[in-house]
């Protein structure tokens, strides 16, 4: 692979909106950020890592996630979610993840990743 290694970071920020709520993704019924948008953020961190080092015609999909939600974020906060590469087992990589809000740590825990063929995958 093309400077794929373990190390390789990548990050993901938002700021909490309306359509980012646990009301407004059906999870909850409250207004702070859902785990689902948590967990988007996360993956998003993930891709990002991944950025220029995979082969060409190669991406990734994301084939498991074991996430903690611990915090809430209202409306208005910015999140931002920081992805490591953690593990490289053959096509599978394990990104070990955490997300903070300025409240502190909101979630963490690991995403696994497949490398997959971009033109043949979904066939």
């Amino acid at each position: 692979m093309m400077g794929l290694q373990t190390g390789l970071q990548g990050a993901a920020e938002m700021v909490v909106g309306e359509k980012d709520l646990a009301i407004a993704l059906g999870s909850g019924d409250v207004a702070v950020m859902g785990t689902p948008r948590m967990v988007a953020l996360a993956e998003a961190a993930t891709v990002a890592a991944l950025d220029g080092a995979l082969e060409p015609g190669r991406t990734s999909v994301g084939t498991r996630i074991d996430m903690r939600h611990l915090a809430p974020s209202p409306v208005g906060r910015a999140v931002k979610a920081q992805a490591t590469l953690a593990r490289i087992e053959g096509k599978l990589l394990a990104f070990s993840v955490a997300v903070h809000d300025d409240g502190g740590l909101v979630g963490e825990g690991t995403i696994e990743r497949v490398i997959v063929n971009r033109e043949k995958f979904g066939r």
